[in-house]
């Protein structure tokens, strides 16, 4: 099976759950123990409403979102992600995507994550196609 991969392609939304579960196990997982992870008291005594996720989950689910549409053959060679709005517990992050290049056998990909508040991340991920594909194509 071939996949053409062109620029100004869209990949499908990643809807995720935003649980008190996914945002301690990212925090403890990246081993990232700020107590703003994972204590939603002492979140509030410094200022946020609860816990919210911190960058390297926020980083991982990114690169899930490319490794899952690309498919597993495929290797991230840049992710270069900006936070804004936090992620916190019971909102949804909705992750979208599209191609804007396709080059030597390479892919970039525009990453935009929003939620309830606004845009949570936003960014671009290159990714190398597989070994031996045609520029452009995945097999």
């Amino acid at each position: 099976m071939t996949i053409t991969v062109r620029a100004g392609e869209a990949l499908p939304p990643l809807r995720i759950p935003i649980t008190p579960t996914l945002i301690v196990s990212g925090a403890l997982a990246s081993r990232d123990y700020q107590d703003v992870h994972h204590d939603a008291e002492a979140a509030r005594e410094k200022g946020s409403p609860d816990i919210f996720m911190n960058i390297l989950t926020t980083n991982g689910l990114v690169g899930r979102y490319i490794t899952d549409h690309f498919g597993p053959r495929v290797h991230l060679r840049k992710v270069a992600i900006r936070l804004g709005a936090p992620n916190y517990p019971g909102d949804e992050m909705v992750l979208t995507g599209e191609v804007t290049s396709v080059a030597d056998g390479t892919a970039e990909v525009a990453v935009t994550g929003t939620n309830a508040i606004g845009r949570h991340v936003t960014g671009t991920v290159t990714v190398e196609l597989s070994p031996g594909s045609p520029t452009g194509a995945v097999r």
